[in-house]
């Protein structure tokens, strides 16, 4: 047997072991493996294949290929699991070569909702984001967050050490004086102290448009591999203030009261003021937006994907406006106006 023309191998032993392990598992599923094509890659070394499936109503399934040991598929079939109790729209877990990096899941369908809301009229979007939110609820309501790594202060300062490494130092070539390294070191417990001492759900860890899936019942979830015990505001964050895809403040609170409302509601245990919700949230959206900044650069100079580095200018622009409104984090601005700068003077507006 050998695989689709149109799949590229970087190495032939990674090759001879999918075909081995594809070829055992296509007669259970009634796999064509003269179908099998790209789906889609992520910033991982992850990659994911899509095949006809004769026995799934001539739908077709997704092979997972995660290469170790850049990659451990454990935590993608665990958490997975969860899902699955929780009543959530998550890819099943077919088959699973643990050892090899290979699964075969349940396909989630062609469309994601980063491409159904840059299009969508305002009516779809809002039902499509309702559904999000309304998922994002059920997630944190019945997800077991004991049974994931818990987001601690050392694993936060480990993703805001991410931005002076390869931002500030690698992508702008700025050396920080020991005064601005103290700055930094300030703002960087700030943040972490305000999402420690935020209630402990189950995080998706990436719940942006971009992972979930326009398919029924709604949404699609994917990309749930890195869900840790965390704050609860941590994937609202994500959801609303995305990394692809922005909208005006007036819509971001309509969705985030939406939320609120919903989370109360299932008895989670989000503040009784909306207000101070409201504050947790753009913290953690901050801190979060540090974090990705740090990780884009790097897949830029480190791993050749210099294409993420093209988002810079959406993340500045809320780090900014974050860091003008609440006074413990002004000096945050200070930090960032020299690189910040460059996008305004290349033509970006906050």
């Amino acid at each position: 047997m050998s695989t689709a023309a149109s799949i590229a191998w970087p190495e032939a032993a990674r090759r001879v072991a999918f075909e081995r392990w594809l070829g055992a598992t296509a007669p259970r599923h009634g796999l064509d493996l003269d179908s099998l094509a790209p789906a889609s890659a992520d910033a991982s070394f992850r990659r994911y294949l899509r095949v006809h499936a004769s026995r799934a109503d001539g739908g077709s399934l997704i092979v997972m290929d995660a290469p170790p040991p850049q990659e451990d598929v454990r935590p993608f079939v665990k958490v997975a699991r969860l899902a699955e109790a929780a009543g959530l729209n998550t890819p099943r877990v077919l088959e699973c070569d643990e050892a090899s990096g290979f699964l075969l899941l349940t396909d989630l369908g062609h469309e994601p909702y980063l491409e159904a809301l840059k299009t969508a009229p305002a009516g779809e979007r809002e039902r499509l984001m309702r559904a999000a939110l309304a998922a994002l609820v059920r997630w944190q309501a019945s997800v077991p967050a004991g049974e994931l790594p818990r987001h601690d202060e050392a694993l936060i300062a480990g993703e805001l050490a991410l931005f002076p490494e390869w931002c500030v130092r690698r992508e702008y070539g700025i050396e920080w004086s020991p005064p601005q390294q103290a700055s930094w070191k300030r703002i960087t417990l700030l943040l972490a102290g305000s999402a420690l001492s935020q209630p402990v759900v189950a995080v998706h860890a990436d719940y942006m448009p971009r992972n979930l899936m326009v398919c029924e019942p709604l949404p699609g979830i994917l990309d749930f591999q890195d869900a840790l015990a965390g704050a609860l505001s941590y994937d609202l964050a994500s959801l609303l203030r995305d990394a692809f895809i922005s909208w005006d403040e007036e819509q971001e609170i309509d969705w985030a009261v939406r939320y609120w409302e919903a989370a109360r509601r299932a008895s989670l245990p989000v503040p009784a003021d909306f207000g101070e919700f409201w504050r947790a949230m753009e913290w953690m959206g901050l801190q979060r937006h540090l974090r990705v900044m740090g990780i884009f650069c790097r897949l830029k100079h480190r791993d050749g994907k210099a294409h993420y580095a093209g988002d810079l200018p959406r993340f500045f622009a809320y780090c900014t406006k974050v860091a003008l409104r609440y006074a413990p984090l002004a000096p945050l601005l200070a930090l960032l106006e020299p690189m910040s700068g460059r996008e305004v003077a290349k033509g970006f507006t906050f």
